[in-house]
């Protein structure tokens, strides 16, 4: 039976930490809804209300259009070694940039990797927890290093190119603003 908390309890962030992967789900008003894996050691969880996790470079660039226009978000862990549980933390967030104030100081909670793209400041207001019986077990075995090589490969301007060419809209259209806001000029 699912249980609903208004925080992150000690238990609640524990699991979090001990998971290797999670889910990202957000929505515009409009158009797809995005669901997206994310591991890499890309998540912190500061405190009963907050995480922040770390966007890196990839195909698609949907939550950054997303939030702008939505800014609700739902993160998903699911339990695939021997404790049975899925995690949801509900809640709103924001989008910061490289070039936002706040984006170095919580970029260097994590491993430097030249792809980094956004952080995401999520506010959680609501955890549920569920059986998650269902979930197949899993071992996990390592983190891929795929995408670090890539991006090292591209280096920083090579990455700054690839944001120009495939990051700037959401597969449905919606502006990213990963090259900046053009409504802020």
């Amino acid at each position: 039976m699912a249980k609903q908390f208004d925080k992150i309890e000690t238990p609640h962030r524990a699991f979090i930490e001990a998971q290797h992967l999670f889910f990202v789900g957000s929505a515009a008003p409009t158009g797809r809804v995005n669901i997206s894996p994310k591991g890499m050691d890309s998540l912190r969880v500061l405190s009963h209300n907050r995480i922040i996790w770390r966007n890196l470079t990839g195909s698609g660039n949907e939550t950054a259009g997303h939030l702008k226009q939505s800014n609700r978000m739902t993160l998903m862990w699911c339990g695939f070694e021997k404790r049975p549980m899925i995690l949801r933390a509900y809640g709103s967030a924001r989008t910061l940039h490289r070039r936002d104030p706040e984006f170095d100081e919580l970029n260097a909670l994590f491993p430097e990797i030249v792809s980094a793209r956004q952080i995401y400041d999520m506010h959680v207001d609501m955890v549920q927890t569920s059986c998650g019986y269902a979930v197949p077990f899993y071992d996990f075995v390592e983190d891929r290093d795929t995408l670090a090589k890539w991006a090292e490969d591209r280096g920083p301007e090579g990455i700054q190119t690839y944001w120009e060419d495939r990051n700037q809209h959401t597969i449905d259209g919606m502006p990213t603003d990963i090259l900046g806001d053009p409504d802020d000029t």
